[in-house]
């Protein structure tokens, strides 16, 4: 398993909710090439947060069918990385080096997991670099 992009749930957040045109396009885009070049991944934590805010955090919450349309043609073609022991015990070192939360732990070690060379988030710092890979934040 290899891709050059890890994709964050916030991105997947904003391309769902329209309400700020402009991380709204830029998601969209995003989107739009990670699904059409596979040169991008997420992992499970990111379909089930996805899916918990899609259904009901959502200003309009999707139905189960537009939900379950959204994770076959969008999510599941994306996902590379399943949980395991060995992924939660790469997110303890990430957390114990890094001082990021537990869930931030996990996302970054699915992207270690993955080896992307890049992790697109609003929710770390934009340009550190961890291990082999840098955090983008295409939302500043």
């Amino acid at each position: 398993m290899s891709a050059e992009i890890f994709i964050d749930t916030n991105v997947f957040v904003y391309h769902l909710d329209s309400s700020d045109k402009r991380k709204h396009r830029i998601a969209e885009g995003i989107v739009r090439d990670a699904v059409a070049s596979a040169n991008a991944c997420i992992s499970f934590q990111v379909v089930q947060e996805w899916l918990n805010i899609a259904l009901r955090k959502a200003t309009v919450p999707l139905t189960g069918e537009q939900a379950r349309d959204y994770l076959d043609v969008v999510l599941l073609p994306l996902m590379q990385v399943s949980a395991s022991g060995a992924l939660y015990h790469r997110a303890l070192d990430v957390q114990q080096r890094w001082r990021f939360g537990f869930y931030d732990s996990l996302i970054v070690a699915a992207a270690l997991a993955a080896g992307c060379t890049r992790l697109i988030s609003e929710d770390l710092q934009h340009g550190q670099r961890i291990e082999t890979m840098v955090v983008h934040n295409p939302f500043i």
